[in-house]
């Protein structure tokens, strides 16, 4: 039976989570203004926002409380000047310890369809709304026609470094799918190659599709879209052709899902910086 927690995880907001896994539509982002600093202490202003042009706010603003910084030792920071607009949020980070900071959003939970005795379609949680409390024991009927349940997760992420580079933040919750850098996130060059492994709920993520995108992309013709799918060990490698913002999406789907579930789903995305040699 599935665990209560995963199903309990379906009470978190799923607004996000659906609004977010349509492919080639609105994409969900959270963009450091500059992701390598010096000094002893610094500060990095984030903007966060769903939109269909990438890094241009023009759909709706993120979800800040939902964002959680990471220090380089793996403490939680408080997000400083949360301002919220119609189409972007905005957040300062103060970055106090040398290191890697990880700037992420997670969700996850589980999402049923089925027909109702007159053949209506029927969904929960209901599209753009959580669980409300609810349960799948008891907001799905024992009978349900044509029912399809599916466990997603969703992981949308940014990292910031100050001073030199470290991993402690870095390593995997196994929970969803997520990414692991072989090469650091911080450490991204044009021209130069870079490895990642994805992982889905700790294993390898075998045959996820990777969809690469740099950003400015209403100033160009052509979108330039690099795409990719990890090996059997869940690697993938990229050669990044110009610096810039980037943003990697990756999606992922097998049948390994926990009961009620059967079908299991993984999103991820993350805003990387590449820089010139």
């Amino acid at each position: 039976m599935l665990n209560k927690k995963i199903i309990q995880s379906a009470i978190l907001p799923l607004t996000l989570l659906l609004a977010t896994t349509q492919v080639n539509a609105h994409r969900a982002w959270i963009k450091p203004s500059e992701t390598v600093l010096s000094g002893e202490e610094n500060y990095v202003t984030f903007d966060a926002a769903v939109s269909n042009t990438l890094f241009v706010p023009e759909h709706v603003a993120y979800r800040t409380n939902s964002i959680v910084a990471y220090a380089p030792n793996g403490k939680t920071l408080e997000l400083e000047n949360v301002a919220t607009g119609k189409y972007r949020a905005t957040f300062d980070l103060k970055l106090e310890q040398a290191g890697t900071y990880r700037i992420a959003s997670a969700s996850a939970g589980i999402r049923a369809m089925w027909k109702d005795d007159e053949g209506n379609r029927k969904m929960w949680p209901g599209r753009g709304r959580s669980a409300e409390g609810e349960t799948f024991e008891t907001a799905v009927p024992k009978n349900a026609k044509d029912l399809r349940v599916s466990y997603s997760a969703r992981r949308v992420e940014t990292f910031v470094t100050l001073g030199e580079p470290s991993t402690d933040s870095l390593k995997p919750t196994n929970k969803g799918l997520e990414l692991v850098p072989v090469t650091h996130p911080n450490d991204l060059y044009a021209t130069e190659s870079a490895e990642f492994i994805m992982l889905i709920d700790g294993s390898p993520a075998v045959g996820a599709e990777v969809e690469i995108n740099r950003g400015a992309m209403r100033y160009r013709n052509q979108p330039e879209t690099i795409n990719l799918k990890t090996d059997a060990n869940g690697k993938f490698s990229v050669t990044w052709p110009k610096a810039g913002m980037y943003f990697i999406e990756v999606s992922y789907e097998d049948d390994k899902a926990q009961a009620p579930a059967t079908k299991r789903q993984g999103g991820y995305s993350a805003t990387l910086e590449v820089l010139p040699l």
